[in-house]
């Protein structure tokens, strides 16, 4: 087949099998490859899916000027994809916005704002989503995608992968282990696959630092998973579990990915597979696990993949844990 363009070559990712990493427990888990869209990562479906229905809707048109809050993957899609639709596209970052990332933006042809100022919960966020309405006052037929409430966001994984996993698989899946930040993933892939199998567990993976589910806001390194403000696409309730991992976690799993079964992935693809490792010992012998590996690992080099780094979030690690112990005595 010959597609008309690169966002047409968008989903239809391959299922794996992690027989390796997990190769001595007697469970099957299964891992759908999203690294390997075109814009190396999930965030090419809602991308491609939130301008689509908001072109269909008629709130965005050739005039529009797109504007998003991220420092990453959905950026970097949506430059991808406005590039395609001649549409203007202005990223509001953050300073923890990777080198690569800052670089693809640019090469895309992006507008970049970049924020200083740290919010109320430490970190940028809040930062940029009030940059970002500012923008709006600002800039001529802008849109604000806001992948934050945008429900074509949850859509997009409803109808892409969620779909295309119904179709890859003939057996049950008795757990759905997930990273949560925007939650559109989260939920749009445990709405659709829960019709089918009703007594799975949906697993959501949160980063320690994080506020989504409860957690006290704290210092946290990886992008693309966890938040310092819970989005308006997130419905706790829908969640039966959550486990907590951190940097140097996440690092770990990455970094076993690649040793044992030769998958280059980013820092929520490590995320996952750690949880999966704390999960094991309550998992029955003959279950199914599905995760979902979002990103490649080319943009995380300066973090996961870079030994000075790997050693900053090694002696946090250590230090939480020295400090939960002691406050347990």
């Amino acid at each position: 087949m010959i597609y008309d363009n690169v966002a047409s070559c968008i989903g239809n990712t391959p299922l794996v099998r992690l027989s390796r990493v997990f190769a001595e427990k007697n469970v099957t888990v299964l891992a759908k490859m999203e690294l390997m869209n075109p814009g190396g990562s999930i965030k090419d479906r809602p991308a491609k899916y939130m301008l689509e229905m908001g072109i269909q809707a008629g709130t965005i048109n050739h005039d529009s000027h797109i504007i998003e809050s991220s420092s990453g993957n959905l950026a970097i899609a949506l430059a991808m994809i406005c590039k395609l639709k001649g549409l203007e596209f202005t990223a509001v970052v953050d300073p923890k916005i990777s080198p690569a990332n800052l670089k693809m933006l640019r090469l895309y042809g992006a507008n970049v704002v970049s924020v200083t100022q740290k919010d109320e919960n430490d970190g940028y966020l809040l930062t940029r989503i009030n940059t970002v309405k500012q923008l709006l006052h600002s800039i001529p037929n802008s849109v604000w995608i806001n992948q934050y409430a945008n429900p074509d966001n949850w859509r997009s994984h409803y109808y892409g992968e969620a779909r295309e996993i119904l179709g890859q698989i003939n057996h049950q899946i008795d757990y759905l282990v997930i990273g949560a930040s925007t939650s559109g993933t989260l939920m749009g892939v445990s709405r659709c696959l829960k019709e089918v199998f009703p007594a799975m567990r949906i697993i959501a993976v949160d980063i320690v630092g994080s506020i989504l589910f409860g957690g006290k806001s704290a210092p946290r390194e990886i992008p693309g998973i966890g938040a310092s403000r819970i989005p308006e696409l997130l419905s706790a309730n829908e969640v039966d579990q959550v486990v907590y991992v951190d940097d140097y976690e996440s690092a770990l799993g990455c970094r076993r990915l690649i040793a044992e079964e030769g998958i280059f992935a980013g820092g929520s693809s490590g995320s996952s597979i750690s949880a999966i490792e704390k999960l094991l010992p309550e998992i029955p012998a003959g279950k199914c696990i599905l995760t979902l590996l979002p990103d490649r690992g080319d943009r995380y080099l300066d973090l996961i993949y870079n030994e000075e780094w790997l050693e900053m979030v090694k002696q946090r690690h250590f230090k939480q844990a020295t400090d939960t112990h002691e406050e347990i005595a």
